[in-house]
C-alpha cells in the first residue's frame, strides 16, 4: 500500500506529463518574450481590461495544461478513483463491471453497472508496454475486489 489509507494502486502517465510540462514551459517563454519585447508605448496601450483578459486566458491554458499532466487513475480497497482533464471520478468495485484496453484503443475503457462508459485517459496507448501492464494490473485488481 501507499501512504494515503487503503490507496492500493496508482498509474500517472509519463509521456503526457513531459508534453504538456515542455509546452507549459514554452507557453510562458513564448508570452513572456512577447510581451516584454513590446516597446513601452505599445505596452502602455493595453488596457486594465485587456491586461485582465490576457493573464485570465493565460491562466486557462497553464490550468489546462496541469489538469493534463495529472491525469491519473488511482485503486482503493472501496474502489476505483479517476482523474481526467476536465472531471474526477469515484466508483465503487461494485459498479465498475469491465475495464477494457484492446489494441488501437486509444485509451483505456471503463464500462459501469449501467453501461456508461469512461476513457481512463491515465492509462493511454502512448505510454506502450507500460500502459498495457497497468491495465492488466488494474484489471486484477478490479476482479479482486470483486468487480466485473
Amino acid at each position: 500500500m501507499t501512504a494515503e489509507t487503503g490507496q492500493l494502486w496508482t498509474f500517472h502517465p509519463r509521456i503526457i506529463a513531459a508534453v504538456t510540462t515542455a509546452m507549459a514551459v514554452s507557453v510562458v517563454a513564448v508570452f513572456g518574450v512577447i510581451w516584454f519585447r513590446l516597446p513601452d508605448e505599445s505596452r502602455a496601450t493595453f488596457s486594465l481590461f485587456q491586461r485582465v483578459t490576457l493573464l485570465a486566458f493565460f491562466g486557462t491554458v497553464l490550468y489546462l495544461l496541469y489538469r493534463m499532466a495529472t491525469v491519473r487513475v488511482s485503486a482503493y480497497e472501496d474502489g476505483l478513483r479517476v482523474r481526467n482533464v476536465f472531471k474526477s471520478y469515484r466508483f465503487d468495485w461494485s459498479t465498475v463491471k469491465v475495464l477494457r484496453f484492446l489494441p488501437g484503443d486509444p485509451w483505456l475503457q471503463m464500462f459501469d453497472a449501467e453501461g456508461n462508459r469512461l476513457g481512463i485517459l491515465a492509462v493511454q496507448a502512448s505510454e506502450g508496454v507500460r500502459a498495457s501492464r497497468a491495465a492488466k494490473e488494474l484489471a486484477a485488481i478490479a476482479r479482486n475486489h470483486g468487480a466485473g
